[in-house]
């Protein structure tokens, strides 16, 4: 599974547990996790090469424990696991 699939993959499961998903220029940081007016929004940062959003997106999604009833391919799950410390 390449990279762009793992991205897609683990933003769908974002999107899949009610996360607001935002693909928007930022600073090349990749994105990050945050409530805005009460809702939970993923921005990935476009301006971020593809390894950055993904690991990005991994360290906002690790803490979350309704991650763990969603299914993802496993080489997705083992990232994810190995980011929250599983």
């Amino acid at each position: 599974m390449d990279l762009y699939a793992r991205l897609e993959a683990i933003l769908a499961a974002a999107e899949e547990i009610g996360l607001v998903v935002q693909k928007v220029p930022v600073s090349g940081d990749g994105g990050g996790l945050c409530v805005v007016k009460g809702e939970r929004r993923l921005f990935v940062d476009t301006l971020a090469d593809s390894q950055t959003r993904y690991e990005r997106t991994l360290e906002a999604l690790a803490g979350l424990p309704e991650m763990e009833n969603v299914f993802l391919p496993p080489m997705v799950r083992q990232d994810l696991d190995r980011e929250a410390g599983v």
